[in-house]
C-alpha cells in the first residue's frame, strides 16, 4: 500500500469490514487487519488513529455536513 495517509475506495472498505470483523477483543487485531487489507501493521493502526480523529471531529460538530443539492433531483419517493 502507499505510504500515505489517503485510501482509496477499494481500500477503505476493506478497512472498514476489516475493522467490523476483527473487533477490539479479537487476539492479534492488527495484524488480522494488516492480512484483510494487504496494509503494514504500522499502516493499520496509523489509519484507525486518523479515523478515531475524524470520528471525534464530526462529533464535536468541527466538521460541517455536506451540502446536497435538492433541485432537479428527484426524490426516493418520485422514483
Amino acid at each position: 500500500m502507499a505510504s500515505d495517509s489517503t485510501l482509496n475506495l477499494r481500500q477503505q472498505k476493506l478497512f472498514e469490514n476489516a475493522l467490523a470483523v476483527y473487533d477490539k477483543d479479537t487476539p492479534d487485531r492488527w495484524q488480522n487487519i494488516a492480512k484483510a487489507t494487504g496494509m503494514t501493521v504500522n499502516e493499520v493502526i496509523r489509519q484507525y488513529r486518523l479515523l478515531i480523529e475524524d470520528v471525534a471531529q464530526i462529533e464535536s460538530g468541527k466538521v460541517p455536513l455536506p451540502k446536497y443539492k435538492t433541485s432537479g433531483a428527484k426524490s426516493f419517493y418520485q422514483l
